[in-house]
């Protein structure tokens, strides 16, 4: 099975196995894991940061960073497509007690004079902003140095911190060609996951200020996510940030041939005309198949790719560790041949119906 769907279906390698099984381990809640503390400082200082702290997934990383960022009742500005947002549960809302104001963002760009006009102060009736909220990348797009650099001045000027949601920053790093720590100097905080494209089993980082992390990690253990013997999986991340980032580089490459094989497929429309980093979408066009039944049909050839959201046409495609150049000329064909054969079908209807 080539599996399509997102680059957290990774699995660790013999090498990140037996780093792991190697680990030196003590209980992280004392703050006497050894692995779990150089974990947290390489991340740091790979960031340019001053201190880190591992979370178990990145929706935690981001929430802690809305609740020790944002008082409650203060409104975080961002993009509409947020995956904090959207796809974590309600959370900012929920358990953070911060409400969003969104603006659109196309591709990597960011509109900062849009952004400029949604950042309020306190007053008698509005919530007051009290953090600007970043994707990088977002949705497979780079966002710019420039851009970062605009937003930066934007936050400076008005007494306003920058988080950012760096789920995949060393995809963008590397697609820009630049240290993550020349990124994330545009933040003061970053979130970043071991276990997308770097190939970790579990774990993401959160990096800022000293006195940013050790308030979030007295928040960490509110919302449950305190651990004992974590370097055992800390030791993957480890493994990761120091043998899996140049390959990220693959995945581009392999993201690219993927998308330019479906560009000549009839009824598929590729979402952007430079594919960045791994992640891309495709609009189904199809007269005689919907984005679900291709990716029910797909499954019965040997291709997973996620479900459409309820009433989309448009399908994600990701590449990751463990997916080679072969893979892709295969799915290739796989798909091929499920959009022929709907061809087909739509032929041989017309023709019984003459």
């Amino acid at each position: 099975m080539i599996d399509l769907r997102t680059d957290t279906v990774t699995l660790p390698s013999a090498g990140m196995r037996e780093a792991m099984a190697r680990a030196e381990v003590g209980d992280d809640f004392y703050g006497e894991d050894p692995t779990v503390r150089e974990l947290e400082a390489e991340a740091a200082a790979m960031l340019g940061k001053e201190a880190g702290l591992y979370v178990p997934s990145g929706t935690m990383g981001n929430l802690l960073s809305h609740l020790t960022h944002a008082p409650a009742g203060g409104e975080v500005v961002g993009p509409e497509a947020a995956h904090s947002f959207l796809s974590e549960a309600g959370g900012p809302a929920r358990v953070a007690g911060v409400s969003t104001r969104t603006f659109p963002q196309a591709e990597g760009e960011l509109d900062i004079g849009r952004i400029a006009s949604l950042v309020r102060p306190a007053s008698m009736l509005a919530a007051p902003t009290v953090l600007l909220w970043v994707e990088q990348p977002t949705r497979g797009f780079v966002v710019g140095l420039d851009d970062l650099a605009a937003l930066r001045r934007l936050a400076d000027g008005r007494g306003v911190p920058i988080h950012f949601d760096g789920a995949r920053i060393f995809n963008a790093a590397v697609a820009l060609g630049v240290p993550a720590r020349d990124i994330a100097a545009y933040a003061d905080t970053v979130m970043f996951c071991v276990s997308k494209g770097l190939a970790a089993p579990l774990g993401s980082l959160l990096v800022g200020p000293f006195a940013f992390i050790e308030r979030a990690r007295l928040n960490r253990q509110m919302v449950g996510g305190g651990m004992r013997q974590a370097g055992i999986v800390a030791a993957g991340g480890l493994y990761a940030l120091r043998n899996n980032i140049a390959r990220l580089a693959d995945d581009h490459a392999n993201a690219r041939r993927l998308a330019d094989g479906l560009r000549s497929l009839p009824g598929l429309r590729v979402d952007r005309t430079i594919v960045e980093t791994n992640i891309f979408y495709v609009d189904v066009a199809h007269d005689d198949m919907t984005a679900l039944e291709l990716v029910e049909r797909l499954a019965e050839h040997g291709v997973r790719i996620n479900r459409p959201a309820v009433g989309r046409s448009t399908v994600r495609f990701v590449t990751h560790y463990g997916v080679e150049a072969a893979d892709i000329d295969a799915a290739l064909d796989a798909i091929k041949g499920v959009v022929d054969t709907g061809l087909a079908s739509r032929v041989a209807g017309s023709s019984s119906i003459v």
